[in-house]
């Protein structure tokens, strides 16, 4: 999570030693994970934050940014799988039975945010200051792509 990472330290380095400062940092209880889980929505900086205190409460410590870069690619490829079946032309296998797509992203997103705080990232400004410069660069270049063009007889069964 940002407000504990400092440039150039990994997370890992961080979090103890805030600890031996006297830092007093929230600790994920059933009940800060219920509160989260049902109030409203969860921002990606409550994911990040839900994230920590999970690792630091049950998961020990983060595994390394190698480890996890491990398993981010392990993790996409178990979706990469799922949709080959769901989507694609592929039957589905004894093992992929109870697999569930919403389930595999999720495995993929909790990667991602371990990734982000061990190394700092600030997953809602990335993606904010990301859309900004996407909007800047592709606002007409999707719209004039003939690739991406609605096919007629599409149009006339919407009418």
């Amino acid at each position: 999570v940002p407000f504990l990472h400092r440039q150039g330290e990994s997370h890992s380095l961080v979090f103890p030693y805030l600890c031996r400062m006297g830092a007093r940092l929230p600790r994920l209880t059933i009940s800060s994970y219920t509160t989260l889980m049902t109030d409203s929505r969860l921002t990606l900086s409550d994911a990040q934050r839900l994230v920590d205190e999970w690792i630091h409460t049950y998961g020990v410590r983060y595994f390394s940014p190698l480890t996890n870069m491990a398993v981010l690619t392990e993790e996409v490829g178990e979706v990469a799988r799922l949709m080959a079946r769901q989507y694609g032309d592929q039957s589905f296998k004894k093992s992929d039975e109870g697999r569930e797509l919403a389930d595999e992203l999720a495995d993929v997103l909790w990667v991602l945010l371990c990734i982000a705080n061990q190394t700092g990232v600030d997953l809602e400004a990335a993606l904010t200051k990301n859309l900004e410069k996407k909007t800047q660069r592709d606002q007409e270049r999707h719209r004039s792509n003939p690739k991406l063009a609605v096919p007629e007889e599409e149009i006339e069964s919407k009418k």
